[in-house]
């Protein structure tokens, strides 16, 4: 996996726009070049807070009916999922061109999706995450296995201006 590797996530139905700006906000930080999501209920809460950087505005985010219709070209669907048989996230191997799939918190990701789905994948923890964290993770997951996060560049290409720190 290289800087170059696409990635899109899916959002089912999500709840509020805390969450979804916290994920545009990480998908501007991992390298998503796209949000799609189903339903409007995120879109009758108030603020995007989260996202301070913006992304709304640089990132495609695009309501759709079916998420799998709108799947990326050559994209590998990965449902993220605490489903039993699904992959623990430590042991995955990422695909260069992913399509995530995540679930609402108060529901989840439907059966013909997971089924659809190339990979199911889950977060080993002791509760289920928020959807934002969710995103987070995975996305902080791919990165730090890539080849790119072993590199200089990513730090050079991560940090603000006011940081110049050297060791």
């Amino acid at each position: 996996m290289n800087k170059a590797s696409k990635v899109s996530i899916g959002l089912v139905n999500p709840k509020s726009a805390s969450n979804v700006a916290s994920i545009l906000r990480a998908a501007g930080c991992y390298g998503v070049s796209s949000v799609f999501y189903t339903g409007q209920r995120f879109g009758y809460a108030k603020g995007f807070n989260a996202d301070t950087r913006r992304m709304r505005e640089v990132i495609p985010t695009v309501g759709v009916d079916d998420l799998l219709a709108f799947k990326p070209e050559g994209a590998t669907v990965v449902s993220v999922e605490l489903v039993e048989g699904a992959i623990p996230l430590p042991a995955f191997e990422h695909p260069d061109n992913a399509y995530y799939i995540l679930g609402p918190e108060d529901a989840s990701v439907p059966v013909d999706i997971v089924e659809q789905s190339e990979h199911v994948v889950y977060i080993p923890t002791f509760n289920s995450m928020n959807l934002g964290a969710t995103a987070n993770v995975v996305l902080y997951d791919r990165l730090a296995k890539s080849e790119y996060d072993r590199s200089k560049a990513l730090i050079r290409d991560s940090r603000d201006n006011n940081n110049n720190i050297k060791l």
